[in-house]
Order: structure tokens, then sequence, then C-alpha cells
């Protein structure tokens, strides 16, 4: 690869003195300003990005942490985190896995939005220590280099479970998503202390992994156990959705023997026949409201922690338990 000293050799003049031209500096003629940039065209010089941005300590790149990128939940949320940092002059990198924790140190991107349960807390309070300006989506963190940006999961898993109870479900089923996940965690905290305040309710819980594949093996179970109507509440819709196909191909009748609710309103839902009942939140906003909490941090402007609230989408899905 073609360096800096590989030009000034071959024009005769001082690497200092190339800098100057290939960055438009004055102090350069423009005699000796085109000729060198002739001879780095003609050498096919591409400027050294990294050595660049560390020495401007700006790079107009945000990264965005995820810990998946599947499903149809993530398009959204980053496509609205584009929308606003394109407009603000940066751009955006998607990024997963140890490896990629490295561009915040090296000063590749000018900050981060984490929603990657695997990036340990500790390393991100390291990071801010640093100066390194972060959001988080996924995780409560207390220190004025990272803002949190959290969805109202609470509030949600609440809805969810009260709109059972307020139909007469008195057998419930709960699949979980991944151990380690933030928004499961809250989820399933505020569905076991919303059935606590119902004494009459009994409740099994499943562990899912947020995938369709884990609602479809949760049916399974359900099936086998399958006396009397029951309702379920999906963590998310992925589980809901493989819940809904498993149950359908083994003849049940969803809204009748099988009551189902689930947890983002991914596009999916609306096609379902009958019609899934979830929980209803704007991922574009999320992922607009992180970027631009994101921008005034970096640009030293206080901010505010912020959160997603949450909406119920009613569906044929859920109906009026006749037991």
């Amino acid at each position: 690869m073609t360096s800096i000293k590989d030009i000034a050799k071959k024009a005769g003049v001082s690497i200092s003195t190339v800098s100057y031209a290939l960055n438009g500096n004055p102090k350069v003629t423009e005699e000796t300003s085109s000729r060198i940039l002739n001879i780095a065209k003609e050498l096919n010089y591409v400027p050294n990005a990294a050595a660049r941005t560390l020495k401007k300590r700006v790079s107009k790149i945000i990264g965005v942490y995820l810990t998946d990128f599947s499903g149809a939940f993530y398009g959204e949320i980053v496509q609205g985190m584009k929308d606003v940092l394109n407009k603000r002059g940066y751009d955006l990198i998607v990024c997963s896995g140890s490896y990629s924790h490295r561009l915040l140190p090296q000063r590749m991107i000018d900050g981060a939005i984490v929603l990657d349960h695997s990036f340990a807390s500790e390393e991100l309070l390291q990071l801010a220590g640093r100066g390194h300006k972060l959001i988080v989506l996924d995780r409560e963190l207390n220190h004025p280099n990272v803002n949190q940006v959290l969805l109202d999961n609470k509030a949600g898993a609440s809805l969810a479970v009260e709109y059972l109870i307020e139909k007469g479900h008195r057998k419930l089923y709960v699949v979980t998503g991944p151990k380690d996940s933030f928004d499961s965690k809250q989820r399933l905290q505020a569905a076991r202390q919303t059935i606590e305040r119902n004494s009459d309710v009994v409740c099994v819980e499943i562990e899912g992994n947020f995938d369709k594949e884990s609602g479809s093996q949760a049916a399974e179970q359900i099936m086998r156990e399958y006396k009397e109507p029951a309702a379920v509440f999906c963590l998310n819709d992925e589980m809901a959705v493989g819940l809904y196909n498993a149950l359908v191909k083994a003849d049940f009748r969803i809204g009748e023997q099988i009551h189902i609710i689930g947890f983002d309103n991914i596009e999916l839902t609306q096609y379902t026949q009958p019609r899934l009942a979830t929980i209803d939140y704007s991922k574009r906003k999320w992922g607009a409201l992180a970027s631009e909490q994101l921008i005034k941090l970096i640009r030293g402007e206080t901010v505010e922690h912020e959160r997603v609230y949450v909406t119920l989408v009613a569906g044929e899905s859920v109906g009026i338990s006749e037991t």
C-alpha cells in the first residue's frame, strides 16, 4: 500500500509537505500541491482513515451494537437511528462481537448505541470513564457519559397480563426470553407482580429465547398439558408467532382454546388470522430518540434519561374465557 513517504520520495519533497498538500493546507504553493496530488493519484494512494481519525479525534461515525440482526425488530430500530444520524452528518455502522468493541478506544467511532446484552456493563463503564459517549437501550447505568433510552417493559407486561385477566382467564402461561436479556427480565418481573395480585390465577412459566423456534417448542408443552382453554403471554412477538403457527398446524383454535398475546407489534402480527394481540411502541422512534440523545452527549449538552412508552393492541387471538 502506498504511503505518504512514497509520495514524498517521488515528488522530492518532505513528508510534511505532502501531508500539507493532501489536506489542502495553504502553506504549500498551488503548483507544488497540484504536482503532489497528481503523484498521489498515479500511485493509487488511499488516505489512512484510522490515522486521520486519531489526529482529528472525530470520525463522524456512530456504532450501534446489537446482540442479533435477525427478525423484523432490528430493522426498524436501526432505520430510526440512521434517519436522524444521516441528517446530522453522521454515518452509522452496525457492530457485533467482542472485536468490534475496539472501535471505541481506537477512536474509530464518535460514540455508540448499545442494544447488546453480551457487551458487559463493566466494560461500558470503563469506556465511559475514558470519555466515550454511550447510549444504552438494554440496561441501567449511572455515569455522566452514559444516557439511558429504555423501553417501558414493565408497563407493557402489566398491560398484557391485565388484558388476559380482564378477559376472564385464570390459567396462564408465560413464555420468557433469554435469561441475560434486560427486556425479558423486566417483562417477566412485571408479569409475575401482576399475577401475584390476582390470587386465583395459576401461572406456568416456559423458558424461551425470543425466537420462533422457542415459541414452537413452548406450543408442544402447552398442547401436551392441554385440558381446558388457557392463555399465553409471550414476552416477544417472534415467540408468539412460532407458538401460533405450531398450534394452528395441530388444529387448535386460536382465541377459543388457546389465547395468545405477544410484545413488540412486529409487522407480521397484522396478517395473522385471527389477529395477534400484542404490545405496541414505535421502534423507529426509539432508534431516532437514541441517536438524538447521543448527538447531544457528543456535543456536551445536558441530557435526561428517556423512556419509550407502550400501548396495548387488542386482537382476536385473545377471546373471553368461557371457564
